[in-house]
C-alpha cells in the first residue's frame, strides 16, 4: 500500500500557515471553556491556562519542527522515537497511540458530537447512541476510500472557522457581562491549574502534523518556523477571543454550569434563535471533520506497525481492501476500541486520559533535539529552533508539569495509560522472539 512518493516542494508560507491551524482547531475551543473555568479560581485565572498552553504547545512545535527536518521519515512521532532511542521504545510508542491515543480520541470526539446533536434537536439521553453510530458512519465511509474521507475534510475545515469568527467578534463587541475575575463557582476542593492546562491542551492538540510537511516546502528553514509561529499565534489569539467573547456574553457560572452547550448559547444570546442554530451547525461540522480527520490518519500508525509484524494479529491488522485500498483492518480495530471506550468512559476523562499517554512520549521527542544536535556534527542548516536550548527546555518543562498533574489529579486514568505501556514491553519481547525464529527457519 505504501508507496515512495517524489514529494514537489510546491507549499508556500500561506498554504503551511492554514494547514497548522486547520489541523489544531477542532472540538476543544467550543468543548472545553467550561472545564477550564471550573478547574480554575476565576476567569482570569481561566484565560492564564489559554495562554500557558498556548506557550507549551508553540515551544513544542518549533521543538518538533526540527526533529522532523533531521529525521525525514513517515510515521511521525513513532518514527522519531524509534530512530533517537531505538526500536523498543519506537514500539511502545505506537503501542500506546494504537491502544489508547487514537481510540480515546476518537470516542471523545464521537461523544462530544452526540451530545451536541443530541441537545441540537432535542434527543435527550441518546448522546451516546448517536456518538456511536456517528464512529461508525465515518469508519464506513473512510473505508470506501481516502478521496471521500478528504472530501469530507476539505468541505468541515472551511464550516470550522466561522463559528469562531462569528462568536469572537460579535461577543466582544456587544457583550456586557464582566469578563475579568469572575467567580466561575467551583468548589475549592476542586481547583487545579494542572486539570485547566490539560483540557487546554486538548484544544491545542493536532500541532505535532505540522513537520510533517517540511519536505514539501519550498524553503522549509524559513518557511517551517514562520508557518508554525503564525499558526499557534493565530490559533492561540482565537482561543483566548472565544473565550473573552463567551465570557463577555455568559456569566462563568453559567458557562460551567452548560458546560459543552456554552457555546451554543452564547451564540444564541447573540444571534438569536435561528443565528444561534445555524452557528451551532457550524460548529458540528467543525468537529464531525476533526473526527473524520483522526478517523482517516490515526489507523495508519497501526497499520505501519502491522505490517512489520509489531503487533498480535499483524496479519490482520495490516490487511487492505481489495476494492477500495484502504486499510481496512486497522481502522476497524480502532473504531471498535474508540466505541469500548465510548462505553466505560466519559468524553472529558478520554480526551484527558488521551493528551497523557501522548505526552508520555512528547517528552522523549522534545529530549531528542538535543541528542540528533550532538549527532549532527556538520549542522542542519534546513531549519533550527529559535532560542535553543530555551525552546525544548520550555516544551520539557510542559511535559513534565502535565504528567505530574495528572498522577496528582487523576491517578486511575494516568495508571491505565501507563500499564498499557508497561503491558506492551513483554508483548514486543515475544513478538521479536517470533521474528527472530521465523527468520532462522526460513535461513535454514
Amino acid at each position: 500500500m505504501e508507496k515512495e512518493l517524489n514529494l514537489k516542494k510546491n507549499i508556500g508560507f500561506f498554504v503551511s500557515t492554514s494547514l497548522v491551524i486547520g489541523t489544531v482547531i477542532g472540538s476543544g475551543i467550543f468543548m472545553k471553556p467550561g472545564i477550564v473555568l471550573s478547574s480554575t479560581a476565576n476567569s482570569t485565572m481561566a484565560l492564564l491556562a489559554w495562554i500557558i498552553g498556548g506557550v507549551i504547545t508553540l515551544a513544542s512545535g518549533l521543538t518538533i519542527a526540527e526533529v522532523s527536518v533531521k529525521i525525514p521519515r513517515t510515521g511521525g512521532l513513532y518514527a522519531y522515537i524509534e530512530e533517537v532511542y531505538g526500536e523498543k521504545w519506537g514500539f511502545l510508542c505506537g503501542w500506546v497511540q494504537t491502544l489508547v491515543y487514537g481510540p480515546a480520541v476518537m470516542g471523545a470526539l464521537s461523544l462530544y458530537f452526540g451530545s451536541l446533536l443530541a441537545d441540537f434537536f432535542g434527543f435527550q439521553g441518546s448522546s451516546k447512541v448517536i456518538g456511536i453510530i456517528t464512529i461508525i458512519l465515518l469508519g464506513g465511509l473512510n473505508i470506501l476510500g481516502t478521496q471521500l474521507g478528504g472530501l469530507i475534510q476539505t468541505i468541515s475545515t472551511a464550516g470550522k472557522l466561522v463559528p469562531i469568527i462569528l462568536i469572537a467578534v460579535f461577543g466582544i463587541l456587544q457583550g456586557d457581562v464582566s469578563v475579568f475575575n469572575a467567580d466561575s463557582g467551583s468548589s475549592t476542593q476542586a481547583l487545579s491549574m494542572g486539570a485547566a492546562v490539560l483540557a487546554t491542551l486538548w484544544a491545542y492538540d493536532g500541532w505535532m502534523n505540522v513537520g510533517f510537511m517540511a519536505g514539501e516546502m519550498k524553503n522549509p528553514s524559513k518557511t517551517l518556523p514562520r508557518a508554525i509561529i503564525s499558526g499557534i499565534v493565530i490559533v492561540i489569539l482565537a482561543y483566548l477571543s472565544v473565550n473573552i467573547a463567551m465570557l463577555h456574553v455568559l456569566s462563568a457560572s453559567k458557562i460551567v454550569e452548560l458546560g459543552p452547550n456554552a457555546a451554543t448559547a452564547a451564540a444564541s444570546s447573540l444571534f438569536g434563535s435561528i443565528g444561534g442554530k445555524i452557528l451551532a451547525i457550524g460548529i458540528l461540522i467543525s468537529i464531525f471533520g476533526c473526527l473524520n480527520g483522526k478517523i482517516l490518519t490515526f489507523p495508519r500508525v497501526t497499520f505501519a506497525m502491522a505490517e512489520r509484524n509489531f503487533l498480535p494479529g499483524s496479519k490482520v491488522l495490516s490487511s487492505i481492501h481489495p476494492k477500495f485500498n484502504t486499510p481496512v483492518g486497522s481502522t476497524v480495530f480502532q473504531i471498535v476500541l474508540a466505541l469500548a471506550m465510548m462505553i466505560f468512559w466519559n468524553p472529558d476523562r478520554l480526551s484527558d486520559m488521551a493528551i497523557f499517554a501522548v505526552f508520555l512520549f512528547y517528552g522523549l521527542a522534545f529530549n531528542a533535539i538535543f541528542i540528533l544536535r550532538k549527532k549532527d556534527k556538520g549542522g542542519n542548516k534546513l531549519y533550527k529552533v529559535p532560542l535553543y536550548p530555551i525552546t525544548p527546555i520550555v516544551a520539557i518543562l510542559g511535559t513534565l508539569y502535565i504528567i505530574c498533574s495528572t498522577i496528582i489529579n487523576a491517578p486511575m486514568d494516568a495508571l491505565v495509560s501507563i500499564g498499557i505501556a508497561i503491558v506492551g514491553l513483554p508483548v514486543y519481547w515475544r513478538l521479536k522472539s517470533t521474528i527472530r525464529s521465523d527468520e532462522k527457519y526460513k535461513a535454514s
